[in-house]
């Protein structure tokens, strides 16, 4: 009974969330534009399932995926696992630390992965580009930065540096990239960057956060335990810019490849030699 009053709740939650968007585009489609729902019953299906799973999805994790990730951030950094004591010595390192550097970077790349939002841009954007944009290739690209981001945001927390220290490298080096990069590319990344942040990556890397700062001595979780989440919405836009442009640079490379294989097979083929031979 407790099971299903808390999924009752999250339902309700759910429908409160829905209601005023659906009123939105309804007001605008029959208020505004003046014209009828097309496929109105194949709508009302579409919304009803929408309802449901993000509320079965939602209670998912906040029953699971929540509190295991809090767990493991507990286990992993607890003095017994670390050091084989039951406290933490005075001469402890952040290298001391590694298995929870590891859980965390591989822990951002599997929840960015199975990230619905990705997943959403990602076939937006390979439609968009006819193709010229593989899916796989960008989810796995914002992955690769999620978990730089998370791993590196782990150790903050660790050490106890300063986030803005961070953050404003890290932005330096997208502003730099940005100068470089494609200029197809320069939105996308920017928006891969934000769609980390949603549903599934979120309670995850919050909760480990949490965890690490509420286990480590001298941490306080109300000012270590936030900001991985700035790290997982950064990253990303490094690894898209950085993808596009090794993508570029061997195109270009398999071009001056292609066009010194032409010419050592056709040599009369090349503008200078036939400036030699007239001199």
């Amino acid at each position: 009974m407790e099971t299903l009053g808390q999924l009752w709740n999250t339902m309700l939650e759910t429908g409160s969330d829905l209601v005023p968007i659906i009123a939105l585009l309804l007001f605008f489609q029959m208020a505004v534009l003046r014209r009828p729902i097309p496929r109105w019953r194949e709508m009302a299906v579409g919304m009803l399932f929408v309802y449901l799973g993000l509320g079965i999805f939602l209670y998912g994790l906040e029953t699971a995926l929540f509190p295991l990730g809090k767990t493991m951030a507990l286990q992993l950094t607890h003095p017994q696992f670390v050091f084989g004591a039951a406290e933490t010595p005075a001469g402890a390192r952040p290298l001391d630390y590694i298995w929870v550097y590891i859980f965390g970077a591989l822990i951002g790349f599997a929840t960015t992965v199975a990230e619905p939002a990705l997943m959403a841009v990602a076939l937006k954007a390979h439609e968009v580009s006819r193709g010229a944009i593989h899916p796989f290739s960008l989810r796995i690209s914002v992955a690769v930065g999620v978990a730089i981001g998370i791993g590196l945001g782990t150790f903050r927390i660790v050490t106890g540096d300063h986030l803005a220290y961070y953050i404003v490298v890290g932005y330096i080096f997208v502003i730099l990239q940005t100068a470089k990069a494609p200029r197809f590319i320069i939105p996308l990344a920017y928006d891969s960057g934000g769609v980390t942040t949603s549903t599934v990556t979120v309670p995850l890397v919050a909760a480990l956060g949490l965890g690490l700062s509420s286990t480590i001595p001298g941490r306080n979780p109300a000012v270590d335990g936030f900001g991985l989440i700035a790290f997982a919405s950064l990253f990303p836009m490094m690894t898209v810019m950085g993808y596009a442009q090794y993508v570029e640079w061997s195109l270009k490379r398999r071009k001056m490849g292609d066009i010194g294989a032409d010419l050592s097979a056709d040599p009369s083929a090349d503008p200078s030699a036939d400036s030699l031979e007239e001199n």
